[in-house]
């Protein structure tokens, strides 16, 4: 069940990026192959980022995947890390390459490294994003390519050095690794989806194709939420951001799986509350989890 707590509105860090960029709130000892990442649910916004934006509180909490990370909060109890972004996506999006880069965002010219022409660019949802999911602008005036660089360096990199070193830690304990990437989705898909105005699955569960993880794993996502239910979708509309693509290398022994769930079953998205569902949702996913930690992960090692 979920503890009860104050309902969470906009957290304003500290001025200089002082705050720490994510938290884990790990087992005493981890007993499985397990690591849980929730980078979407972050609400501390820096008031400058909030003073510089043209929109209004809601508008820009409509980004976050709110609660998710109270969603699957009962991970730590099953023996795994839950990984945590404290900044919000709409500051920066860890599931993105770290430098998706918008030039018209910008005053100053980017580097020729920098990415400027993937999809997620031309739809303003880089990793910085332009627009938020319902298409209005961030920004009042455009930014320096200094501020992009201070917000990926002090924030995105540290946060995928830690999947990075719980991931690499799991594997030498295991011989093998499971990342779950935890994330919300609209209930209906927005003007920069590719599903505009069509009702939602209930969950989504992401595998890249069956490229980032082994079959066992998505099966038995889907054979447990199905069982409770919930109608599933595979990779439609998402088959996995940056986070699965890049460490889903299921021949290395590391498999990742992005996991949607549909906001209406657990929140009020307009007023970005929790509902009273939201407890018997995250008891759902105490029950995915356990399934999951109890999968025989000896056959998901990587041969010696």
């Amino acid at each position: 069940m979920v503890e009860d707590s104050p309902p969470r509105s906009m957290v304003h860090a500290a001025p200089g990026g002082r705050q720490p960029p994510f938290d884990i709130v790990a087992p005493a000892v981890q007993t499985v192959p397990l690591v849980f990442a929730s980078p979407h649910s972050g609400t501390q916004y820096d008031p400058d980022f909030v003073a510089a934006s043209r929109l209004d509180q809601i508008s820009l909490r409509r980004s976050e995947d709110s609660f998710v990370d109270e969603l699957f909060g009962a991970a730590p109890a099953f023996g795994a890390p839950l990984l945590r972004a404290l900044f919000p996506r709409v500051y920066l999006d860890p599931n993105r390459e770290p430098w998706e880069l918008d030039p018209g965002m910008f005053e100053d010219a980017l580097p020729d490294w920098v990415n400027t022409t993937s999809l997620r660019v031309a739809g303003g949802l880089g990793t910085i994003a332009r627009v938020v999911t319902n298409g209005a602008e961030v920004y009042r005036a455009k930014l320096k390519f200094s501020e992009a660089e201070r917000r990926i360096r002090t924030l995105y990199i540290p946060f995928h050095e830690a999947i990075q070193d719980l991931l690499a830690a799991t594997v030498e304990r295991f011989g093998t690794a499971i990342l779950i990437d935890c994330h919300s989705m609209p209930s209906v898909g927005g003007p920069m989806d590719r599903d505009p105005g069509h009702e939602r699955a209930d969950v989504v569960l992401g595998d890249r194709y069956g490229t980032a993880c082994a079959s066992v794993v998505t099966d038995t996502a889907e054979n447990v939420l199905t069982a409770m239910g919930y109608r599933v979708a595979r990779n439609d509309p998402y088959a996995g951001g940056f986070t699965t693509r890049n460490y889903g290398r299921p021949d290395a022994g590391i498999h990742a799986l992005q996991i949607e769930i549909k906001r209406s079953l657990y929140m009020d998205e307009a007023r970005i509350t929790r509902l009273p569902q939201m407890a018997g949702v995250a008891e759902r996913m105490r029950t995915l989890i356990a399934a999951l930690a109890a999968i025989d992960h000896a056959q998901l090692a990587h041969p010696a």
